[in-house]
């Protein structure tokens, strides 16, 4: 996403207001200007989510009334109920709302990493040509297409650049964007690890030079391709904004750049000479998406259920424009939030780093968070080893393979979590029976008297979890717990047919889905969120450094737990023999063959499109297409059949 704001100016003897381009960023001086100069009173941003409400921030600060944008997918969302006035832009497609130039008076073209192909081969050439184009067209409205060469070892570095009106341009350090997926950034640093203080300054330098040979002014971010092998580094581009990932440089040189931005478009000067930009400590920032991580980072859309970011200190930023029970749409980027963190050192960044990803809480759609805990962890990442390769030369170790079974590890901490959620459940069933007025107790209560109901009796109860496997995309496993709710007030909870597994269970429930259990020796807070689709309750729980999520078939809920006011169908992925379902809701963008049509294994047969990104749906074995269901510009869900074939 880039970073785009507008100034509102009042037309003199004009009850209307005149709309100027601002480029716009974040520090906590306080320079002065020219008091005959015309002073920001308003701020039109014309972006959405998490960078929307990380200018308001600031501009309110600042005594700055901001107004929003947005589309019908947006009405209630968090960045318009943050705004002084929202202003209605249009449909949810980008195109015809955000990035509408009727709509928004002058605003930027956003760039991006949308509709990066790489060719290898001539033959891949005009179709990676003419994806490419549609891809941009759809994300930004323009089909133009740069070329350029292809580097094996790359690192992204980028370098922080600001300039104002009187000439002065300085850089504020690099941030490094290596780990990515799908071209795009996922965990950025700053600054660069591993790098020479003699190569930081010939970046720096770089950087500057080439906003002074045009003249700039403002915040700019100037990106290098650095060459891992020759150690050369190359000009890639300039992007005239702050960066989604702009919170890392202010972390490490505790300057609000946004409140520099408005600032520099007020014409004042840099509030900073080059000798006097600090450079402390370390940050990273993590992006949090709602994605299919197994299924090749597929967006997901649904309805955010459940939503408990990290707490924010003076060393960790969550940027958020999503609160619980808002939904992440199919029409746009599915960032859910940005976890920024700063440590004295990169090794204490990254400590950092794993342990909010750990606390980091989201249901309801599937998310990255496990898979960002995963890079986090590894030994190239922890020493700094990165380039733009990093996900696939470390995807052995990153990615269980198909054909590979769960481990004993995972398939030991999933039976932990079951049996901590079994007792976290009753325990609450049982607080919630006590706080219950006399006469309203249901038989349930009669499980928990004390002494048991019958003499030498202790009352079973039997629960099944379908464990949803989130590490990879074998599916799904079931467990079977038999409880038995002891004298003592403890649960004694056992697993597997012959009762091999046995735990015995003390929770204590501490308010709003929070617990603390006792178990073999061991005290630890459990965390639960719980919510209905359609038939099934779905319970993901949290604890340590784990997180699961379960699902059980209605029957035994939680009495007081909350209808939520978003309701969705379930679906279940089936259809009729040789079905080929949608892997995400998207738009289809293209239909490549017809009923009858003869297809061989792997050849493309639709090309989907979705939160600015296409995805071939391709044969999956050869035969003969039949029950074709969709035609291009329709709208599917996840889950829903496209086409049979048959052999």
């Amino acid at each position: 996403m880039s970073l785009m704001a507008s100034t509102l100016r009042r037309k003199p003897n004009d009850r209307s207001f005149i709309l100027q381009s601002r480029l716009f960023s974040v520090s906590k001086s306080g320079c002065k200007s020219d008091d005959k100069q015309q002073r920001i009173e308003k701020i039109l941003i014309a972006n959405r989510g998490e960078i929307a409400y990380r200018i308001m921030r600031t501009a309110k600060r600042l005594g700055i009334r901001t107004v929003a944008v947005y589309s019908d997918a947006d009405r209630d969302s968090l960045h318009v109920k943050s705004a002084d006035e929202a202003i209605r832009i249009g449909p949810p497609p980008a195109r015809l709302s955000y990035l509408n130039g009727s709509s928004i008076v002058d605003a930027a073209i956003r760039t991006g990493a949308q509709g990066m192909r790489i060719v290898q081969s001539p033959n891949d050439f005009v179709d990676s040509f003419l994806g490419a184009q549609r891809e941009a067209a759809a994300s930004f409205g323009i089909n133009t297409i740069l070329l350029e060469k292809y580097i094996t070892q790359p690192r992204h570095i980028e370098v922080q650049i600001f300039g104002d009106k009187y000439g002065k341009v300085l850089h504020l350090y690099e941030r490094d964007c290596s780990v990515q997926r799908r071209h795009q950034k996922i965990i950025e640093e700053a600054p660069a690890p591993n790098v020479t203080h003699d190569f930081r300054a010939l970046l720096g330098q770089a950087a500057v030079s080439a906003a002074k040979a045009v003249s700039y002014h403002n915040a700019g971010t100037v990106e290098f391709i650095v060459d891992t092998v020759s150690d050369q580094f190359y000009f890639m581009e300039m992007n005239t904004r702050l960066q989604v990932e702009h919170p890392v440089t202010e972390m490490i040189v505790d300057q609000d750049l946004v409140e520099w931005q408005i600032r520099v478009a007020n014409g004042e000067p840099l509030p900073l000479s080059q000798s006097e930009v600090p450079l402390l400590g370390h940050a990273f920032e993590a992006r949090i998406y709602a994605e299919n991580v197994p299924k090749g980072f597929l967006p997901a859309t649904g309805v955010l259920h459940h939503y408990h970011p990290v707490p924010v200190s003076s060393t960790v930023r969550v940027e958020t424009g999503v609160e619980q029970g808002d939904t992440v749409s199919m029409h746009y980027d599915p960032m859910i939030a940005k976890l920024v963190v700063w440590g004295e050192n990169r090794a204490a960044a990254l400590v950092k780093l794993k342990n909010c990803l750990s606390n980091f809480e989201v249901a309801g759609v599937p998310t990255n968070i496990n898979f960002l805990q995963k890079l986090a962890k590894h030994r190239a990442f922890e020493s700094g080893d990165v380039e733009t390769h990093f996900i696939e030369q470390h995807k052995d170790e990153l990615f269980v393979k198909p054909s590979q079974s769960v481990s004993a590890e995972m398939n030991s901490a999933a039976r932990l979590s079951a049996t901590l959620v079994a007792a976290c459940i009753f325990e609450k069933e049982k607080s919630t029976l006590k706080e219950s007025p006399p006469g309203n107790h249901c038989l349930l209560s009669i499980w928990y008297t004390d002494p048991p109901f019958r003499v030498h009796h202790h009352a079973r109860r039997i629960m099944e979890f379908e464990w949803e496997n989130e590490h990879d995309d074998s599916g799904s496993k079931l467990l079977t717990l038999t409880v038995t709710y002891q004298a003592d007030g403890n649960y004694l909870i056992e697993m597997g047919e012959d009762g091999s597994y046995i735990s015995e269970v003390k929770a204590t429930y501490l308010g709003e889905h929070k617990f603390r259990v006792e178990f073999d020796v061991v005290s630890m807070d459990v965390h639960l969120a719980v919510y209905n689709k359609g038939r099934i309750k779905h319970i993901h729980a949290w604890h340590g450094l784990h997180h699961h999520h379960f699902k059980q078939k209605l029957g035994l809920e939680l009495p007081d737990e909350d209808e939520t006011q978003h309701k969705t169908s379930f679906e279940t992925a089936t259809g009729p023999p040789g079905s080929v379902l949608s892997p995400m809701a998207g738009l289809v963008v293209k239909v490549l063959a017809n009923d009858g049509t003869k297809v061989e294994e792997g050849q493309p047969i639709l090309v989907l499109e979705a939160m600015k990104m296409e995805h071939v749906v391709k044969a999956p074995t050869t035969g003969v297409v039949h029950g074709l269901q969709v035609t291009a510009g329709q709208q599917v869900s996840d889950g829903s059949v496209l086409f049979r074939l048959q052999g």
